[in-house]
């Protein structure tokens, strides 16, 4: 049963596309992509509305992700929080603070890569090819989507393969 105080990912009007290493999330509401590296992407995969920060590092230690605290999984919901990534509010753990203070604060003894988002905005002239979203082949026939384009496994009208 989901918990209100513990993180629930975002859901609604984004593309997500798992990568090896990473995770990228389009939002389709604010035109911009988020990457988020392996670290980022596990924390925001567990964000499920009934693990709590404490039982996602357990998590994060048990499938082998190496030892980790609560405020690196804090600094995690904080970013994911900023860029509108999850469904509700959670008051930042690390607000007003600098990013030297709260790498101070988590430290840097753990051998983890810190949780990073990257985000970008979609540029304007890229919009037209972005929002072609689609569910099967026929939602791109007739958009200003080109006429050899197919519904791609993410939802997005995209070049047919030759």
């Amino acid at each position: 049963m989901n918990n209100p105080n513990n993180p629930l990912a975002r859901q609604n009007g984004i593309v997500v596309q798992e990568m090896p290493d990473e995770v990228l999330v389009y939002d389709l509401d604010s035109n911009k992509a988020h990457c988020l590296n392996k670290s980022a992407a596990f924390v925001w995969k567990s964000c499920d509305g009934t693990n709590s920060v404490g039982d996602i590092v357990k998590q994060f230690e048990a499938t082998g992700g190496g030892k980790v605290t609560e405020d690196f999984v804090w600094l995690a919901i904080d970013q994911l929080g900023e860029n509108g990534l999850l469904s509700n509010e959670v008051a930042p753990r690390f607000q007003g603070q600098s990013r030297r203070q709260v790498l101070k604060t988590i430290g840097l003894a753990s051998m983890v890569a810190l949780p990073v988002i990257a985000s970008l905005v979609a540029p304007q002239n890229a919009l037209a090819s972005v929002s072609c979203t689609c569910t099967t082949n026929s939602n791109c026939a007739g958009r200003a989507c080109p006429s050899t384009t197919n519904c791609n496994p993410v939802g997005l009208c995209a070049p047919t393969a030759p």
